[in-house]
Parts: C-alpha cells; structure tokens; sequence
C-alpha cells in the first residue's frame, strides 16, 4: 500500500532498518526541556499520583498503573526524545498526541511502547496496535534513548539513534489512535515495573 513506507503492521516482525539518526540538543537549536531533573513542575498524574517520583535526576515510575502527563502545553509536530530505563519484565510506554485521562488507560493519540522482556510481545518502539515490533532494540536495566518524530502524518521511531521504522498515518483513521495534537504521557504499567526517564526534550517543527 502506498500510504506505508518502510513498515510491516500487526502480527508481522519489524526489522531494524540500517538507517542512523543524527541529533543534538542544543537549546540554541529550539530543543525545550520538559522536565528540570528535580522535580515534577509541568507534569500531572492521571491516577495514584503517589507512584511518581524524582530518583537521581529521573522521573520514577512504580507502583500500580498510573499516567504522568506532561500538562505545559500541547504539540502537534515535534521531535521528542528522552532517556529510559527499565527493569527486567518491566513495561511502560510514552504517549504524544494524547490527552489527559482519569483512570484507565489513556484513549487519544499513540503510545510509543518500552518494554524489552515482559511477558507482552509489543516490544521497545512499537507503535502500539499499529506497528508491532517484536524484538526490542534496547537492554533492561541500561538507559537507552528513544525518540519519537511526527511531521503531518508521518511518525518516525528511533531508539539509540537508528529508525526503526517510519509510519504514514492512512486517510480515513478514526479516533482513537490518530494524530492531532495533545500532550506527552508517560506510562507506569503494573507493580512489577519500575520505568525511569531523564533528557526529556522537544523540539517542536512546523
């Protein structure tokens, strides 16, 4: 179909493409720092605001399912990227696009998938109930960088700097999984995961 480009959907693996990806961020260069690596000033949690934290420069994760939003402002075409890390069986996810939720799991926008060794299939950098990708390109218990480019209706993945894949949204999508714009969201997914993120930065695009 002409509306994919280098992206294999659904029950199919997707391969790691040979691609790198250059970047920086520098705030000269129109990068902006969602989070001061000392507290939660910007961000909201959807549900049991007690299971975030800020651990050695990091927003902690842990506990039951909950959904910190970052509540600044909301964006529309962006580079976004930060660094992970996660235990071994852990899961988590970034959501963009999103809105923000009560309980439950967030309804709008996409979720950018972290997880390397749950027992979930949907491994780091899927595009989740869109674009599986099976064996994940990242380590537990390692910080790895992940990043999350969407211009128009292309959505760009990339994890320690290589494209994964990139995904034209089709013509006629309906909600909820379709871009608009909303906010940034970070998933803490069960009492067995703890997920950690620091360098959390947008560029935004035109």
């Amino acid at each position: 179909m002409k509306n994919f480009r280098r992206v294999i959907l659904f029950s199919t693996v997707c391969m790691l493409l040979p691609a790198t990806f250059a970047h920086g961020a520098d705030e000269n260069e129109g990068w902006i720092t969602l989070f001061d690596g000392k507290t939660l000033d910007g961000w909201k949690a959807s549900e049991n605001p007690e299971n975030w934290s800020v651990e050695d420069g990091a927003i902690a994760g842990h506990g039951g399912r909950s959904h910190l939003f970052y509540v600044g402002r909301e964006f529309q075409n962006f580079h976004f990227k930060t660094d992970v890390m996660i235990n071994k069986g852990g899961n988590s996810g970034i959501f963009f696009h999103s809105k923000l939720a009560g309980e439950g799991w967030p309804e709008a926008g996409y979720e950018s998938q972290i997880n390397n060794t749950h027992t979930d299939k949907v491994k780091t950098g899927s595009l989740y109930y869109v674009v599986k990708v099976f064996e994940s390109a990242a380590k537990d218990n390692e910080w790895w960088t992940q990043e999350i480019i969407v211009q128009g209706k292309r959505i760009t993945m990339i994890v320690n700097g290589k494209v994964l894949y990139e995904y034209d949204e089709p013509e006629g999508v309906v909600v909820p999984h379709k871009l608009s714009q909303g906010m940034f969201a970070f998933q803490q997914h069960d009492p067995g995961s703890r997920a950690r993120f620091k360098n959390v930065m947008v560029k935004p695009l035109p």
